[in-house]
């Protein structure tokens, strides 16, 4: 068996438990809806084909952490990443605040957004969370299964706190689980370690 078949069976083998699974679908919308699941739905979009090892349902824990909060934190998350078959995906994130023993305090931050591939291999994200914050991140595909990206822009309501900046790199680690880093310039604070994150796929 060469290399490339023994990918595809351990691929296999990893999604026994969330090839079935997918995003809850309205049966009744005339256009295509979002899948979550490459098995299901519109055919992914040759742009996005760079992209395609992030798409799914994926939950897990980490921590976060800044000077200007009392931690290190317990966190968990759910990141969706979707597609209706046109060129981007769907970005969804929702994170919840863990105590020592792993029990959910409350909800944490929330974000949606947009990747958008481009035809130079150049990656747009385009995500607006919960908190007032608009940031518009570039960046490119580090490997085949990692991806870096900084923000080019960041804009904020009256409202929000300061965020002069942020860098992220997704990446899959241990056969296929994602982990996830982000380092953010914020609070009057420079750039330093804010979230990592270790989740594992439950959809797709």
């Amino acid at each position: 068996m060469s290399s490339g078949d023994d990918a595809v069976a351990a691929a296999a083998e990893r999604a026994e438990s969330t090839r079935g699974r997918n995003l809850p679908q309205f049966d009744d919308l005339p256009i295509p809806v979002d899948t979550a699941n490459l098995r299901d739905g519109a055919d992914l979009n040759d742009a996005c084909l760079a992209l395609l090892p992030l798409v799914g349902v994926w939950r897990g824990e980490g921590e976060v952490n800044y000077p200007t909060i009392e931690g290190p934190r317990r966190i968990a998350q759910q990141l969706t990443i979707a597609h209706d078959g046109r060129p981007f995906l769907y970005h969804e994130a929702r994170s919840w605040l863990l105590d020592d023993e792993g029990n959910v305090i409350r909800p944490a931050a929330r974000e949606v957004g947009w990747w958008r591939p481009q035809a130079d291999d150049t990656i747009e994200l385009l995500l607006t969370h919960s908190s007032g914050i608009v940031e518009i991140f570039y960046g490119k595909p580090r490997t085949q299964t990692s991806w870096e990206l900084a923000t080019d822009a960041v804009v904020r309501t009256a409202t929000a706190k300061e965020v002069t900046g942020a860098q992220r790199l997704y990446g899959l680690v241990n056969n296929g689980d994602l982990g996830y880093v982000e380092e953010r310039a914020m609070v009057g604070e420079p750039m330093q370690p804010h979230v990592s994150l270790y989740l594992k796929r439950v959809v797709g």
